[in-house]
């Protein structure tokens, strides 16, 4: 289990606070590694090698392995395996249902000894309130992801509604950092909101904030950085496409390295530029 305080420490000694994320599509990754026993497995082992010094986390998409099944599910326990333990394990899995269906839920992705797998964190859906998260936060140490504002076009049809306790994203926020503090919990909020960063950081000093939609999605690290970086950096940036598929060929390890890379140096000169490093 990874820690705020062993967050923080891996941001501050990495100088990164890049997730990488592993949504590994069996379809887009090179020919070549069809000839291994299982090529997903291959394909994220090689990305882990070239990529764990410059990042911070990984986040495995739980739609890319569900939907090959039995094989895929395999892929997940043994990537989750081979995952570097000082790397923040998030499973991308946007669960959020009621309280007994929940239990079972984190028991899949938090209980090793029930299902292989134990990630230090889980993306979850707040629509149900309390019932959908609580179930998770029953596991000592381990850090639930509520989506907040995410980058969606669709982000419009609720996120912004008005309630009696502000915007709808603004209300899950507050009501959310009544169940566990910021050593337990994170929101998504997406890169292609920066200027919503300074709104959020008002009812969400401290929290880490996961933010995909760099990269492939065209949002700003300059931009989320300005609007919702705090005095520990308080940001978990994470790219996906961008990184695992820079080539198709069997360079696509040192394509990936390269890519980090860059977004690693883009980092630093922004955790110096905020006087977090």
């Amino acid at each position: 289990m990874i820690s705020r305080l062993q967050l923080i420490n891996q941001i501050k000694q990495k100088k990164s606070f890049l997730c990488v994320g592993l949504d590994t599509d069996i379809e887009k990754i090179p020919a070549f590694l069809k000839e291994y026993p299982d090529p997903v497995l291959e394909f994220n082992k090689r990305i882990i090698d070239a990529t764990n010094d410059l990042c911070v986390a990984y986040k495995p998409n739980a739609a890319f392995y569900e939907s090959r099944g039995v094989k895929g599910l395999q892929s997940l326990i043994d990537t989750w395996k081979y995952l570097p333990k000082d790397c923040l394990s998030i499973i991308d899995a946007k669960r959020g249902d009621m309280g007994n269906t929940s239990e079972m839920y984190a028991k899949a992705f938090f209980d090793e000894r029930a299902s292989g797998m134990s990630f230090d964190a889980i993306t979850v859906s707040p629509y149900m309130g309390h019932d959908a998260v609580t179930s998770y936060l029953a596991y000592p140490g381990k850090w639930v992801v509520l989506l907040a504002l995410t980058s969606s076009a669709g982000s419009k049809d609720f996120q912004y509604l008005t309630t009696d306790r502000g915007l709808l994203y603004e209300a899950v926020i507050k009501k959310a950092n009544t169940w566990a503090s910021a050593d337990r919990i994170m929101y998504v909020v997406g890169a292609t909101k920066s200027t919503e960063f300074t709104n959020i950081r008002k009812y969400a000093p401290d929290n880490f904030l996961l933010v995909p939609g760099i990269g492939a999605q065209g949002g700003s690290l300059a931009d989320v950085c300005h609007y919702g970086m705090n005095k520990d950096c308080g940001l978990i940036v994470n790219a996906s496409r961008s990184i695992i598929y820079a080539s198709n060929g069997e360079d696509f390890a040192e394509a990936a390295r390269a890519e980090a890379l860059n977004m690693r140096q883009q980092m630093q000169a922004e955790l110096e530029k905020a006087g977090v490093v």
